[in-house]
């Protein structure tokens, strides 16, 4: 392989990596970012949208997107991917309320979301049949070290610029930078999944009205967004940010030219002959990606993630409208299969998942996720409330130790699964998570302060670097070629929705065990003798969180076992030895 397909699908791999890093790189700014667009921080349940945003648009519209990579060709789908990322940073840093930051976020998450199938896709194409075992243990690896290295990208950003919106700013700067070498690269090294680009290398080919309209939509809309003071206070400029009528920032002058450049702008696209964005090239794979079978797959997703994302674990399980959020995915669900049934191209072709590996693949990979969150969220939480009290960004250093590990399990997992079969090596590195798992919930305040801390978290990270490559080759090995990007995708979906629902049980099963030891606390008068600082109370309560990560980490390590059983007996009929590497790759995510 030449060094340009390389460098090409180490872009695309850095890409997926800042996508899932931006799913958690919110938990350290979330106050920050809510009282920017005014909540307060006692009102923190209302900023809950900020994070559901992203969940929403990352995972429902992924079966869409993997399906169009299929049907289009894997650079225009990652390139498209990387310019919504971008966009939605850019929204999410200008943003001035609440609707404006969720609507960024959404962006970021339909662009991040994207980025999965279409790399998993691109790596399939790039490599040859006889090199393909290891780089899928590293592929399967770059979405999950995202996901750690989320909450230490923003905790070292913030440590550097104190402002949340530096976070996002880089996020755009990396989102366009990495979309133009992209675009760069395919045009002299094409992926075999990509048709030619005829208008290769002339600038003549270019839209220019359409980027005019372009750049007058981005600066008037910046305006809007951020209204600068020094324009707003002077009488002529300040005109132009008046609102014509009613109310509202968008009715204003500024705001109107900004509506009328985007009109303008959609209207060349549909007509020119070479648009900047082939929007009608785009509607036509959509529609031949089953458009409606993907909205109401979409809107079950979505029910999902509402029903848990937006719930307070303290009291429940699920939010107060949970249950409309459950019911609404239900009937999503059952006109998802009733289309699936009727249409002549579904989304997720009849029977495409009819074979036992296939469906049991999607149902260990959520599994999976459920007990990975409590790695990537509760060890940095056990680190903060002992031995790093003070230091948000040393308790998140702590999962290095599970991160040094994870990608070196992901590899010899990519290895040993042309070797061996997948629900042996899935159940194998899934019960060492739960070894690891079971280990930590036996840690004591002062865990962290032994050597000996390490051997479970290197046993964990190396338990799910090893399942992540069989259980995608699992399903590969048992769907047909043709379905393999939206089958891809199922996996990663089932993959997330599972981190966001086991985050939520087990954190309300671990609160029952904190409020029961607090239960049995003594009183402060009765441990203070009336002094004003009490450290032995404090104490106590470190205790009682303790308890709290004990419970959750003895359940995750439940789940692990759980998902070690399901891939033995689930996983018995794939046969991934036999199985083209190629087509293998499709699916380390």
């Amino acid at each position: 392989m030449s060094a340009s397909p390389r460098l090409l699908l180490a872009l695309a791999s850095v890409a997926v990596a800042f996508a899932a890093a931006d799913t958690y790189v919110v938990v350290l700014v979330l106050p920050e970012m809510s009282t920017s667009v005014g909540v307060s921080p006692e009102e923190l349940q209302r900023a809950a949208p900020i994070v559901s945003g992203f969940l929403l648009g990352y995972i429902a519209m992924l079966p869409l997107i993997g399906r169009i990579a299929d049907l289009r060709g894997r650079v225009p789908v990652l390139v498209a991917a990387l310019v919504l990322f971008a966009v939605g940073s850019l929204v999410t840093t200008l943003s001035y309320d609440m609707t404006s930051m969720v609507g960024g976020r959404f962006l970021q998450g339909v662009g991040g979301g994207g980025l999965v199938p279409a790399t998993l896709a691109l790596v399939a194409d790039l490599y040859p049949a006889d090199r393909r075992g290891v780089p899928l243990g590293v592929v399967s690896a770059v979405q999950e070290i995202g996901s750690v290295l989320g909450p230490l990208f923003g905790a070292v950003v913030m440590a550097l610029a104190d402002d949340w919106r530096v976070i996002f700013a880089v996020n755009l700067v990396v989102g366009v930078v990495l979309a133009l070498a992209v675009r760069a690269l395919a045009r002299t090294a094409p992926a075999d999944g990509d048709p030619p680009d005829p208008g290769r290398g002339r600038m003549a080919g270019l839209d220019w009205p359409g980027i005019l309209l372009l750049l007058v939509l981005t600066a008037a809309s910046a305006l809007v967004f951020l209204q600068p003071a020094q324009l707003m206070r002077d009488l002529t400029w300040g005109q132009l940010f008046i609102p014509v009528v009613a109310q509202g920032r968008w009715l204003t002058p500024v705001g109107l030219v900004a509506l009328g450049a985007a009109a303008l702008l959609l209207l060349r696209w549909l007509t020119a002959a070479r648009p900047l964005v082939d929007v009608r090239g785009w509607a036509r794979s959509s529609r031949e990606a089953d458009l409606v079978g993907a909205l109401f797959l979409a809107a079950a997703l979505g029910g999902v993630i509402l029903a848990f994302a937006t719930a307070d674990p303290e009291v429940e399980v699920f939010s107060d409208q949970g249950g409309w959020y459950l019911l609404g995915a239900a009937l999503a669900t059952a006109a998802f299969v009733i289309h699936v049934r009727r249409s002549e191209s579904p989304i997720v072709p009849r029977g495409a998942l009819r074979r036992t590996p296939a469906w049991g693949g999607v149902l260990v990979s959520f599994f999976v996720g459920a007990c990975l969150i409590a790695a990537l969220i509760d060890i940095p939480l056990f680190a903060r409330s002992t031995v790093h009290r003070d230091s948000q960004l040393l308790a998140a250093l702590v999962l290095v130790r599970f991160l040094v590990a994870l990608p070196i399990g992901a590899v010899v997992g990519g290895y040993l699964t042309r070797r061996y079969s997948a629900g042996l090596i899935t159940a194998g590195g899934m019960v060492l998570a739960a070894v690891g798992f079971g280990w930590m919930s036996t840690w004591e305040a002062d865990a962290l302060e032994h050597l000996s801390s390490n051997l479970p978290l290197v046993l964990t990270g190396l338990g799910f670097g090893l399942a992540l490559a069989p259980v995608n080759a699992a399903v590969l090995a048992s769907t047909e070629h043709v379905v393999h990007g939206v089958a891809s995708a199922l996996v990663v979906v089932a993959r997330m929705v599972g981190m966001l629902v086991g985050i939520s049980v087990l954190t309300t099963i671990g609160l029952r065990a904190y409020y029961a030891e607090q239960d049995d606390l003594p009183s402060v008068r009765e441990v203070c003798d009336g002094k004003s600082r009490c450290p032995a109370f404090s104490d106590l309560l470190r205790d009682a969180g303790v308890a709290q990560e004990q419970t959750v980490f003895l359940g995750a390590a439940l789940c692990a076992v759980v998902a070690a059983g399901l891939a033995l007996v689930l996983f018995r009929g794939a046969e991934t030895r036999a199985l083209s590497t190629g087509d293998l790759l499709r699916a380390a995510g």
